[in-house]
């Protein structure tokens, strides 16, 4: 995760760029070099493109009349320290970010919620964390410590500690959680969003500058079913 560059900030608002494929086509579109597996009426994506390092590209797409066109790009997005893997062998505590295309269904931040943005949210309140306990049933789940279920005292230094979404204001001021693991397979890990920069690498997430996660925020609509895809 890094820091948003504020001088030089790499965001870049796109006229209209017809790309080939669109949601009549088959299930797959390749958008600026990212295999993307569409889910039936998707009409908006999230491009990951690994440039460099922990550097990636991340645009953002609509589907019209003319296609897949790009509508907005950042060349300053993170993914994990790790580097990339597939999603099935993805291991916890890797520092590693999944290759694949997951649905966006929903987000919560710091921030109070906003009539603006169509997709579900949740504003992060004191004692929320989100599970990492792979003994827990709520693994890979949004839960405030108050509700229990799992082991939230747990010091960061152990494998099966939870992340504190308290600890992260400039990460986690808009995430926009994504749907890898929701079958909450353990060890595979938990805690995959779309998140804005940081000081550096991310944990495995991806992050992007924040008027770019900012301005996503509005334009999501879950009717058109949304989707993120991370590729090389």
């Amino acid at each position: 995760m890094i820091k948003p560059l504020l001088g030089a900030l790499a965001l870049v608002l796109l006229g209209p760029t017809p790309a080939q494929g669109g949601v009549s086509e088959p299930e797959h579109v390749r958008l600026d070099g990212v295999d993307v597996r569409l889910r039936p009426g998707t009409e908006q994506v999230v491009t990951v493109h690994h440039t460099r390092g922990y550097r990636a590209r991340v645009t953002w797409w609509v589907h019209g009349r003319d296609g897949w066109q790009q509508r907005m790009r950042a060349t300053d997005g993170r993914i994990g320290y790790g580097g990339l893997v597939p999603g099935r062998h993805r291991r916890q505590g890797t520092g590693t970010t999944p290759l694949g295309t997951y649905d966006l269904p929903w987000a919560f931040g710091t921030h109070a919620g906003s009539d603006a943005w169509d997709l579900r949210y949740r504003k992060i309140r004191r004692g929320d964390f989100w599970v990492q306990d792979n003994a827990s049933d709520h693994y890979n789940r949004y839960r405030n410590k108050r509700q229990g279920g799992f082991r939230w005292r747990l010091p960061a230094s152990d494998p099966n500690s939870s992340e504190r979404l308290t600890d992260y204001p400039r990460q986690y001021e808009w995430a926009i959680v994504t749907s890898f693991n929701r079958h909450q397979v353990r060890h595979r890990g938990s805690g995959i969003f779309l998140h804005v920069n940081g000081s550096g690498a991310t944990a495995g997430c991806v992050s992007a500058p924040r008027p770019f996660i900012r301005s996503l925020m509005r334009r999501l609509d879950p009717d058109r079913r949304p989707v993120i895809a991370i590729g090389r």
